[in-house]
């Protein structure tokens, strides 16, 4: 058995990681899961939240992801996101403007579907400030 895990994130607009690596714990929608080598198959949902890719030891990469579906096999894990963002690529103050315009579109949705797609932005968002916040505190 082999010490790494092979780890692809890939997002609509790129393959954003194709690395091996020591481990990556994903947000699923039932609860985060770690992937070790040798981990068993499966497929899963993953909710909006943050990737933590491990290296040398240590979280060396995070990765807000909006949600996606995730593949584990014993020498791989994929993740197809909806969209991922590096959270040293964003700050608070863009995350809480997301936020802001997320609850504009929530109170101004005129019909069920607007209301649907305002909702789900808005749990993403709000996901997307606590990740921030938790980053910022290191």
């Amino acid at each position: 058995m082999a010490d790494q895990v092979q780890f692809e994130l890939v997002a609509p607009e790129r393959l954003l990681i194709s690395d091996e690596i020591e481990m990556v714990v994903v947000p699923g929608t039932e609860g985060d899961f770690g992937v070790l080598p040798g981990h068993a198959p499966f497929i899963s949902t993953v909710r909006p939240g943050v990737i933590s890719v491990y290296e040398n030891g240590a979280v060396g990469r995070r990765v807000f992801v909006s949600g996606g579906f995730s593949e584990v096999t014993s020498e791989r894990c994929t993740v197809l996101a909806d969209e991922a963002i590096s959270l040293d690529d964003v700050d608070r103050a863009a995350a809480e403007s997301r936020l802001r315009a997320a609850e504009q579109a929530d109170n101004d949705a005129e019909d069920d579907a607007d209301h649907v797609s305002a909702t789900a932005e808005l749990e993403i968002s709000r996901a997307l400030l606590v990740a921030v916040e938790r980053a910022d505190r290191g």
